[in-house]
């Protein structure tokens, strides 16, 4: 069973959120959005438009792994949840660890011990170590250990969800993101990918995609910002233009900003560590 790209992201973005901001979590349309756009905690950074990340969500749900929370009690937004942990039957150490490796591409011990930081708690890099192990010891491995980078001393670590990107899915040029939707609040009905996947046949766990689960997305590399008129356009928004902005887009906005300055402390503390393992 194997991600695109985008998939892999939208999964990844889903499972940190989770376990970083429990409370605006599952996430809306536009709130997933700007998470699998961020600049931060991403390799590569990518520019989605609301349509790809959302081709990746019903993919997602035929595959069973992702469900729809519908609204009820006067909220207005879909939200959507991950239920990787259940299909895969991982922890809440075992998720940190795959969501930062689906997130930024394979790792070290110590990098993955200072990206989970915020999601888990280990003890050492043996703690990590053992975790890996495990997930690359199951009867269907979701990490493997990679050899050494030239010049560096220490292994490295990469899942097994995802393909390599293709050439084209590496692609620079921006192809026009949409207007994301409103954030609206959570609750609702769920609803799995049980009708959307039915006689579908399923491989090691998960839902296979098959030839009916729609064509892959391409993402875009998020440096292209500029749209046809010249003015820079916001990953995820409208390409410039006056206007008030939506109440629910404000909202994820600002959202967004809380989670950016959380990233800059969590990037901090990392660069304090940094600084001790060398003695500075």
């Amino acid at each position: 069973m194997q991600f695109d790209v985008v998939e892999a992201r939208v999964v990844g973005s889903l499972v940190e959120k989770e376990l970083t901001t429990p409370q605006q979590y599952p996430l809306t349309l536009n709130a997933l959005v700007l998470a699998c756009n961020q600049s931060s905690n991403r390799e590569p950074v990518l520019l989605l438009s609301e349509t790809e990340v959302q081709r990746a969500l019903e993919s997602l749900k035929t595959m069973k792994l992702v469900r729809f929370v519908f609204p009820s009690h006067g909220r207005s937004a879909v939200r959507y949840r991950h239920v990787l942990d259940e299909v895969a039957r991982l922890d809440e150490r075992q998720r940190s660890l795959v969501a930062v490796l689906l997130l930024r591409g394979p790792q070290t011990l110590g990098e993955l011990r200072t990206r989970t930081e915020r999601m888990a708690s280990f003890s050492g890099l043996g703690d990590v170590e053992s975790e890996l192990r495990h997930l690359a010891d199951r009867s269907e491995p979701l990490v493997e250990r990679l050899g050494r980078r030239p010049g560096q001393k220490e292994e490295r670590f990469a899942h097994l969800l995802a393909s390599a990107p293709t050439p084209d899915e590496q692609s620079p040029m921006a192809q026009g993101a949409t207007t994301p939707a409103a954030a609206g609040g959570s609750g609702g009905a769920e609803v799995g990918g049980d009708a959307a996947g039915a006689g579908r046949p399923v491989f090691g766990g998960f839902g296979n995609r098959g030839e009916g689960a729609g064509s892959p997305a391409t993402p875009v590399a998020a440096d292209a910002r500029m749209s046809s008129d010249g003015r820079a356009a916001i990953a995820g928004g409208p390409p410039g233009g006056p206007g008030r902005a939506p109440a629910g887009e404000v909202e994820a906005l600002r959202v967004a900003v809380e989670e950016l300055r959380r990233e800059v402390a969590s990037m901090r503390q990392e660069l304090d560590e940094l600084n001790a393992s060398l003695g500075g």
